[in-house]
């Protein structure tokens, strides 16, 4: 035993990356206590700063976003998108379900479950003003869907797609190591990868990275006790709440320490199956004929109206409500593409880019659309009829409960329902936080595909200490404004992957206005060449001329 013990402990000091891991730790820590220590004082300080660059800022996060969806459209219908991440002849590693199961379950996952009934009944009490309908009439019912669809459509996962995309190429196809750092490799090359100065943004992803991932878990805490006590009265104090959040470090904290294969992958394949059980229940004890006239109508608004909704700011009115919902979303969408990206690197490998891409905008959408559909249009549906004052319930208890008065008025067992919904919340987060706690364990080992099992339970264990700690205090409202806050920087790291990947496609697949690297007579495909290395091999052309 002290032998495996000794080696457990040997392999996560030889393996780990103690510059990012000690770095990033140490920072990660001083944030979330710092934020811990003056809740209050931190929060009001951060949303102040989150207004401000949502106010004044707002067009870039806007566009940011929209040039994603069109680069990763670009890659479906483009030629680039026959490109394979991997050998010629190389099998993906998993079936398209598993790929897709997982996938899925990352990059939305408790958000989708969370906001699913909730959302669109926000929007019917706002009347967003890009609608022309008034609050809380029917006819405000399908833009509330329409731009839940917006929120929640291929726009995020556009931005993880293209950092995904970018860190995947070079992995898969240059041997780059699997971190965020890669995507820098268009412009200093993949050799360089390892220089102590290109760290930081390791470093940073490790703050940000533990941060996303303390938020949705203490999010789906607070919905688990919440759901608990809404529907049998259970109250807990901070050791009732403790002891739940060490309950889900150690689900998904083993999920993790298993691996891709025995444990995420079958998390988020039970998941797939719960998800559509729940689905189906839902559209067939629900108003069924309602919602598929809202959802065609929804929809339909979405399509023709995906650009002008993707880049409305309300400008006239100083973007009050964009910036509080779409800018914010954004925001929040940036801050976790580089770790979502990770994972997607991890598990694509033997697969086109139009196959990932693919998968990334039509495959989610096509399953999360139909959630939102059923289960924000049966809320609309219920609260615009009088059968639930849905909102007077969300009033009282807080946007957590949103789903549970929905099957308790609308469906047969619905105890029983309520209680599989939270069984749907519980394992949905742990694939998002193992799949996070992977993503960190893959980046703090230099970026190792298949991270030590220690690295993985050290991130887990952290991550459950400090969720528990913001809980306890009330600080947790705080460290989401500081994650969202980051979506600045990789709104505009999101632009340099279009630029990169685009600048090495060119080179290696030319279809704009790059040279192809080789001579006429030769089939030897061109050398990838990083941005400095072009830059210097046109001003030798231009001296010799």
């Amino acid at each position: 035993m002290s032998g495996e013990r000794q080696s457990f402990l040997g392999a996560f000091r030889e393996e780990t990356d103690n510059v990012v891991f000690g770095v990033g730790a140490l920072l990660t820590i001083l944030a979330i206590g710092a934020i811990a220590v003056r809740p209050t004082v931190t929060a009001e300080a951060l949303t102040a700063a989150n207004t401000f660059l949502w106010k004044e800022l707002g067009w870039l996060y806007l566009w940011a976003m929209f040039l994603a969806v069109a680069f990763c459209l670009w890659l479906i219908v483009g030629p680039w998108g026959k490109i394979k991440l991997g050998s010629p002849d190389e099998d993906p590693e998993f079936t398209f379900f598993q790929f897709f199961a997982m996938l899925f379950s990352a990059g939305l996952s408790t958000g989708l479950v969370f906001y699913g009934p909730a959302e669109a009944l926000f929007h019917y009490a706002s009347g967003p003003p890009f609608l022309s309908a008034s609050a809380e009439t029917g006819s405000i019912i399908p833009g509330a869907v329409q731009y839940t669809m917006l929120h929640w459509g291929i726009s995020p996962w556009s931005a993880y797609l293209t950092v995904g995309v970018t860190i995947a190429y070079y992995v898969h196809r240059r041997d780059a190591p699997i971190k965020p750092s890669t995507i820098f490799a268009p412009f200093i090359g993949v050799t360089n990868l390892d220089k102590d100065w290109v760290k930081f943004l390791d470093i940073g992803m490790v703050v940000v990275s533990v941060g996303g991932v303390a938020v949705s878990l203490g999010f789906v805490v607070t919905q688990f006790m919440t759901g608990l006590s809404y529907n049998w009265g259970l109250q807990f104090g901070d050791l009732g709440t403790l002891l739940i959040t060490v309950g889900l470090t150690v689900g998904f904290t083993a999920s993790a320490a298993l691996g891709v294969k025995k444990g995420i992958q079958r998390v988020s394949s039970f998941n797939m199956y719960l998800f559509a059980a729940l689905l189906a229940v839902a559209f067939i004890f629900g108003p069924t004929a309602f919602l598929l006239n809202l959802g065609s109508e929804a929809f339909g608004g979405y399509v023709t109206q995906f650009i002008e909704m993707s880049l409305y700011s309300n400008a006239e009115n100083g973007s009050a409500w964009v910036g509080a919902w779409t800018v914010f979303y954004w925001a929040w969408w940036f801050s976790f593409a580089p770790m979502i990206g990770i994972f997607i690197a991890r598990i694509c490998r033997g697969r086109t880019i139009r196959q990932i891409v693919f998968a990334g905008l039509a495959g989610t959408s096509a399953a999360s659309f139909p959630w939102f559909v059923v289960m924000g249009g049966s809320s609309l549906w219920a609260q615009n009829n009088g059968r639930v004052d849905i909102l007077g319930v969300v009033s009282e208890y807080g946007i957590e409960v949103a789903g549970f008065p929905l099957f308790e008025h609308i469906m047969p067992f619905g105890q029983l329902f309520s209680a599989l919904y939270l069984l749907l919340v519980l394992t949905f987060l742990i694939t998002t936080v193992d799949s996070t706690t992977l993503s960190l364990a893959m980046f703090t080992t230099g970026g190792d595909a298949n991270p030590p099992t220690a690295n993985r339970i050290a991130w887990g264990v952290l991550v459950g200490l400090l969720t528990s700690l913001l809980l306890i205090t009330g600080g947790l409202g705080a460290l989401k404004d500081l994650v969202v806050l980051v979506g600045l920087p990789i709104a505009i790291v999101v632009g340099l992957c279009i630029v990169g990947l685009t600048m090495e496609f060119e080179q290696r697949h030319p279809v704009l206005f790059t040279e192809r690297y080789r001579s006429e007579d030769s089939d030897e495909e061109p050398q990838s060449v990083s941005l400095a290395d072009y830059l210097s091999a046109r001003r030798t052309e231009s001296s010799s001329d």
